[in-house]
């Protein structure tokens, strides 16, 4: 009777054929001995099996490197975001702090409270990029503390989207609350809608519409900009991305990876869809709060 198998090394025996199957490797047949058509037979086999044994070790040894080379690119990239995104707000705020502390110069009133707002907003902007930054390891790391209630989207929108000029809003009275932890979507928001109006021409509002079906409430984003090919969809998520913006001078590139990865902690999904006639619409889809207390059927509050 017949047994093959493949080993490292090849036993001593008289009644084994062995041969060589690649690099650190045999294919050892147990039995008769072989006639010489047969032995062919064999080590062709034994080289197929070889070249399938060494594609598997270079894949494995590619699987292992991966993760590697994404953190230095992840590495690479936050080096230079940070090198750029952080030191723009705190160069603006340092810049006008040091005016005002300088003696060379007199200034008016007027001057001293523009002087006065650069500096606050800079250091606001900058404290809105570190948060953006410590979240974000938070997500990585999943140590992301959650406070999940009952949210209605009159509660967080006012503040989301207080920073974020001309957006329109839908009226959302009639949508269900949500289970959602409240800060947290808001920055989910404000991230999607501070993306979309980097995107949206000038003269044009950003959207915001909501509707309730089967459980859950979808909102959505809609802007009117260029919109992303395919082919870009595949990193839309990946931190450090900028696909297409049309500001480059603010940000680190992490509102859609963090408000996905925030999205995704209160059990709700984040994707993306084409907005009718051009451009791209973000939807945020979370469970309702109380399940039992609506009915499966839709509502709405406005549209795209």
């Amino acid at each position: 009777m017949q047994s093959a198998e493949l080993v490292d090394e090849p036993p001593e025996a008289s009644d084994v054929t062995a041969v060589p199957a690649g690099p650190g490797a045999h294919l050892v047949l147990r039995g008769r001995t072989l006639s010489s058509s047969e032995r062919r037979v064999l080590a062709a086999f034994a080289a197929h099996v070889g070249s399938a044994v060494e594609r598997a070790r270079l894949a494995e040894a590619a699987a292992e490197v991966e993760p590697v080379k994404a953190a230095d690119r992840m590495r690479t990239a936050l080096l230079r975001a940070v090198g750029h995104d952080l030191r723009t707000p705190l160069a603006a705020g340092w810049a006008a702090v040091t005016s005002l502390r300088g003696s060379e110069v007199d200034f008016s009133a007027a001057d001293r409270e523009e002087l006065l707002a650069t500096a606050d907003e800079s250091m606001a902007k900058l404290n809105r990029l570190v948060e953006n930054l410590l979240d974000l390891s938070r997500l990585e790391a999943g140590a992301l503390t959650l406070n999940l209630r009952a949210t209605s989207l009159e509660e967080v929108l006012p503040t989301a989207l207080a920073d974020v000029p001309g957006v329109e809003v839908a009226d959302t009275e009639a949508i269900p609350a949500v289970l959602a932890d409240p800060p947290l979507l808001e920055r989910v928001i404000a991230n999607l809608a501070g993306n979309a109006a980097r995107h949206t021409p000038p003269g044009q509002k950003v959207l915001v519409t909501a509707s309730a079906l089967a459980g859950r409430v979808e909102l959505r984003v809609v802007d009117r900009g260029p919109g992303l090919p395919q082919a870009g969809r595949g990193r839309l998520f990946e931190p450090f991305q900028r696909l297409g913006d049309t500001d480059n001078t603010t940000g680190l590139g992490l509102g859609l990876a963090l408000a996905r990865g925030l999205t995704e902690a209160m059990s709700g999904t984040l994707t993306p869809e084409d907005t009718p006639g051009g451009g791209l619409t973000m939807v945020v889809s979370l469970p309702f709060a109380e399940q039992r207390a609506h009915p499966q059927g839709a509502q709405s509050a406005g549209g795209a």
